[in-house]
């Protein structure tokens, strides 16, 4: 038998490098930083892009320079071998030094920087002439670039937003362009200032016109860019005016370095972030479950102890009056009255009448009459007698009792 023939091998396509106005080794310390680290550089738009080496595809670091205030010379670092060689780069909200391979190095970074961020190829570095033309060239593609590209200080909000935006960062700027309102490819300026304490919000409508933005000001000025509107306000006022650019130092997507198994080379892999499983041992699919952990409560301190629980409510069948117990103190005569009170009950017509009248007895106290009316009345519910005409018989009981007494004494 003929073995199957496996399909040809086909190479893995590579990423072209990415280009750059300028790139070059250089050496970072940021304010977090302990020491300096040596990374492969290029300057793209106005960012500065950090690798691991000069055959990476992506960067590991990146600095915006959308809030360049200054370049200045750090000569306090300068040794004997590197004199002249570390610069540092102040952004509105952090300042990092580089350190460059040469004194030629360093003057090319600083002059593409500026070129970049000012627009203008700078005359005071001591460069060659072919330095300064490939200067020229980077600013022509960045000119080229900003007509097609929105500036970073440019967001997708509604004027409410944007007040919100300037008012919640004041440390990211003062000056935010957003979409008009009239549509037509107009934009919208919002800037906020504080005068005397007060904020004061202004809000600017730039119009499309053709190829080019018109501010709509008392003197109309016309902008070949919405960057160049941005230049606009911000030169107008003296650099009062600071473009809105919000800190994005922490990256969004989780990358990694890992090796070719071809080539052998690292490379940078940048993916979504996984799913981290909650703590816990996870059970199988097809064992049982667990109950979940039972909590128990705590009793406070300070706190009086639970009272005991409620007796069950009484059933229809057991809900009756229990007769309160005679107190072992009173000193009456049950068993006498006890059988004449079941005789009167009985046959209540065949009463005796009393013998011979007496003299009338002396007044009884009533709480005797009611605690006897009582008894009477929770033993006749016990014994199961009927209760129609009680009230009669126990009066006339009463009566009869008084009357023996008094036949006694």
């Amino acid at each position: 038998m003929a073995s199957a023939l496996s399909p040809p091998r086909v190479p893995k396509p590579k990423a072209a490098l990415p280009s750059h106005y300028y790139e070059n080794f250089l050496e970072k310390k940021g304010p977090r930083d302990r020491d300096y680290r040596k990374f492969w550089t290029g300057l793209q738009g106005l960012t500065l892009y950090f690798y691991n080496s000069n055959r990476d595809f992506q960067h590991v670091e990146k600095v915006d320079l959308g809030g360049f205030v200054e370049l200045k010379d750090d000569s306090s670092r300068a040794g004997v071998r590197d004199v002249g060689i570390h610069f540092s780069l102040v952004l509105r909200n952090q300042e990092i030094k580089f350190k460059a391979e040469s004194l030629e190095s360093r003057e090319m970074w600083k002059g593409f920087i500026i070129t970049v961020v000012e627009l203008r190829v700078p005359s005071n570095l001591t460069l060659l002439p072919g330095h300064l033309y490939r200067m020229a060239e980077a600013r022509d593609k960045e000119e080229a670039r900003r007509l097609v590209e929105l500036p970073p200080c440019f967001l997708k909000v509604s004027r409410l937003e944007a007040q919100l935006l300037l008012e919640r960062y004041p440390e990211c700027g003062n000056l935010l362009l957003r979409p008009g309102g009239g549509g037509a490819g107009g934009v919208s300026v919002t800037t906020r200032q504080m005068l005397n304490g007060s904020p004061v919000v202004r809000h600017y409508k730039v119009k499309h016109v053709g190829s080019t933005y018109v501010i709509d000001v008392e003197e109309p000025f016309s902008c070949p860019s919405l960057d160049a509107v941005v230049n606009y306000f911000v030169s107008y006022t003296n650099k009062a005016l600071v473009p809105f650019l919000l800190d994005e130092d922490y990256e969004k997507v989780l990358g990694y370095v890992e090796a070719d198994k071809e080539n052998g080379e690292s490379v940078w892999v940048a993916s979504s972030a996984p799913v981290v499983p909650g703590p816990g041992p996870v059970p199988p699919a097809g064992g049982p479950r667990q109950p979940p952990p039972v909590s128990i409560p705590v009793p406070a301190l300070n706190q009086p102890p639970p009272l005991p629980p409620l007796p069950p409510p009484l059933s229809q069948d057991e809900n009756y009056v229990i007769p309160i117990e005679d107190s072992p103190a009173a000193n009456y005569v049950n068993e006498e009255v006890l059988s004449s009170c079941r005789q009167a009950i009985q046959t209540p017509k065949k009463l005796l009448k009393p013998q011979a009248k007496t003299s009338k007895p002396p007044p009884v106290p009533k709480p005797e009459s009611r605690a006897l009316n009582g008894v009477l009345l929770g033993r006749t519910a016990q014994s199961g007698l009927p209760v129609t005409g009680l009230a009669e018989v126990t009066a006339e009981l009463e009566e009869k009792l008084m009357k023996r007494r008094a036949l006694e004494q």
